[in-house]
């Protein structure tokens, strides 16, 4: 079984990492998100953005522009907007696709191994995964306040 803390997926500057060199040695609890700036769940980037101060825990944002077109612009457009209207300083990576033929690996991982399997539906899915690896999913309703 894959670790989906070990699958290795790229950055906005084009190299890879992985969450676990991400997180490093104080991270406890990762949570994974697919985000989109224009989007109507776009306000919890606030609430993510708290999540990310909370010792232990690392965010991770992964642009997707599959649901709607909902995140048409480039990284640097992604960055600017989120830093701006969010004050977002949690690590955003490459854009990419988290359903279908082309999905990212670390999405088919993370999609497999939680309890709620299948495609993800919409932008703001969220996956809580903890230092072992065990995954717990949660869909673009639930408010990243009640993840952890």
């Amino acid at each position: 079984m894959t670790n989906p803390l070990d699958v290795e997926f790229e950055t906005m500057t084009g190299t890879t990492t992985t969450l676990r060199t991400i997180g490093g040695e104080s991270t406890t609890t990762w949570v994974v998100v697919n985000v989109a700036s224009a989007c109507g769940f776009t306000r919890q980037y606030d609430g993510l953005q708290a999540l990310s101060q909370q010792e232990g825990v690392t965010v991770v944002g992964f642009p997707c522009n599959q649901f709607g077109g909902q995140e048409p612009g480039t990284h640097a457009e992604i960055c600017s907007f989120t830093e701006e209207k969010y004050s977002v300083t949690f690590p955003l990576m490459a854009k990419i696709d988290v359903k279908g033929d082309n999905s990212a690996p670390l999405f088919q991982v993370l999609t497999s191994l939680s309890e709620n399997t299948g495609n993800i539906r919409w932008n703001f899915s969220k996956f809580v995964i903890d230092s072992e690896g065990s995954v717990t999913r949660f869909g673009s309703r639930d408010e990243p306040e009640d993840l952890l």
